[in-house]
């Protein structure tokens, strides 16, 4: 999919509300009532190191039924492994360090 399909698709009537209703606050100078004046802006390097690594294609055997349950959570099926595959790892690296 490209960025092009993705900004020139329309929005749901959802998405248009939820704009609707922060266009409002932002027009009233409602700034949902935090005060971000004292924070320091974010420098180049320290948003650098926010970026995702790069993702690696493989392939995967997986039984039906495990891959039926993953669709069914509708799109994105391959990212929800890897959530689910990403606390599995934190939650052995934690038992790992508390060794």
């Amino acid at each position: 999919m490209s960025a092009e399909s993705i900004f020139s698709k329309p929005l749901t009537r959802r998405q248009r509300a939820s704009l609707a209703r922060v266009a409002k606050k932002q027009a009233a100078g409602d700034e949902m009532g935090i005060d971000y004046s004292d924070v320091p802006a974010l420098t180049g390097e320290q948003l650098a190191k926010f970026r995702r690594a790069p993702k690696v294609l493989v392939a995967a055997r997986l039984d039906r039924d495990v891959v039926d349950w993953l669709k069914a959570y509708g799109d994105g099926y391959s990212t929800r492994i890897n959530g689910i595959l990403r606390q599995v790892m934190v939650k052995a690296d934690r038992r790992a360090g508390a060794r």
